[in-house]
């Protein structure tokens, strides 16, 4: 077959470079253009020194006239406003649209009006039409709607950390969901490529903080991901924090177990939910983890435990926030999108150390 032609707009930044490196290991998708509002002309090894001589497209305008247009799928690897503005121009195309930001994580518009105020954004949404049509980027949760879709909005990284290690917990009614903590924790890239003065390396360096406490806007996703599931409303506690690390996310998530439950249980219930899902491992109690397991994987590590003294299921859950939590997530969804083997240019192990 021929080659998927990728459109990635919004080349220059993190999650942009993050597609980059794994469509060039993708044996039935090639990058067309990669499209940007700055360093226009410059190659993105330019930037990216390491994508050298694997990747040294230029840089181009989203006006420019001789931006391709023959693509099959587009990445928006561009902020919240983005994607809803111009997405409907590529999709009337028919071209497929995965887009990283939150403008399509939603399929109504008071859902999304919650998810925006959190976010400051304080536009109506420039096309709210398409908010029916659109499919949650989970692949775990949401495969075969993803297969049957043109438009998907990738999940947030904190939210894949969430819900990945709280699903089965509550599909099977292992636990009451009135007590669900979730303490995350998120390495500095998870902000972004543009400089920024909390995260100047004398401010960061040494330095671990707690914010936005009242209410994260991915909470928006895992309560209601978790609420599908459970069939009725769920609200969490979910505190984040910024660690001193370049890359990666640890979540310890708390849960009081229901009567009858044990960690045998807990273990078969969350080995039998994700026997299917490749990209999803589950570990017995206890066992190490740290962001090093998962760091440059499209993997889920998730450690079981029971602390018998509280009776509470404790589930620590690892991923990568650049590729699991963004473009990993992308090109597994355009694997499905295409009916590609899910792990498609995705199947290797983390780098260690």
């Amino acid at each position: 077959m021929d080659k998927i032609k990728v459109g990635i707009i919004g080349a220059g930044g993190y999650g942009g470079c993050g597609a980059i490196e794994l469509l060039q290991n993708h044996p039935n998708a090639e990058i067309a253009a990669l499209i940007d509002l700055q360093d226009i002309g410059r190659p993105i090894s330019d930037l990216y020194p390491h994508l050298t001589g694997f990747c040294d497209l230029p840089l181009i305008a989203p006006d420019d006239p001789d931006c391709p247009d023959d693509f099959q799928v587009v990445f928006f690897s561009t902020p919240d406003g983005v994607g809803q503005k111009t997405a409907p121009s590529w999709l009337k195309k028919g071209v497929k649209v995965i887009d990283y930001s939150g403008d399509f994580r939603f399929n109504d518009i008071e859902t999304y009006r919650g998810y925006a105020a959190r976010i400051g954004w304080e536009q109506e949404h420039a096309s709210p039409e398409l908010l029916p049509q659109s499919v949650y980027g989970l692949a775990e949760l949401h495969r075969d709607e993803i297969s049957r879709s043109d438009l998907v909005g990738n999940p947030g990284c904190f939210a894949v950390s969430c819900i990945l290690g709280l699903a089965p917990a509550i599909k099977s009614k292992l636990i009451g969901p009135e007590s669900i903590i979730c303490d995350a924790k998120t390495g500095v890239s998870g902000a972004g490529k543009n400089p920024n003065p909390t995260f100047h390396y004398p401010a960061r360096y040494d330095a671990m903080n707690a914010y936005r406490i009242s209410g994260h806007q991915h909470v928006y996703e895992v309560e209601r991901e978790l609420g599908l599931l459970a069939g009725h409303d769920i609200r969490i506690t979910f505190t984040p924090h910024v660690v001193p690390l370049c890359r990666g996310i640890l979540t310890t998530i708390y849960a009081r177990l229901a009567e009858g439950q044990d960690l045998k249980k807990a273990e078969d219930s969350y080995r039998s939910f994700y026997e299917n899902d490749v990209f999803v491992r589950v570990f017995g109690p206890e066992t190490p983890q740290t962001s090093v397991n998962v760091r440059g994987s499209n993997f889920c590590n998730l450690s079981i435990n029971v602390d018998e003294r509280t009776g509470r299921l404790i589930v620590v859950s690892l991923i990568d926030n650049l590729v699991k939590g963004q473009a990993g997530s992308a090109v597994q969804n355009m694997n499905i999108l295409f009916e590609l083997e899910e792990t498609t240019g995705l199947l290797h192990p983390g780098i260690y150390p």
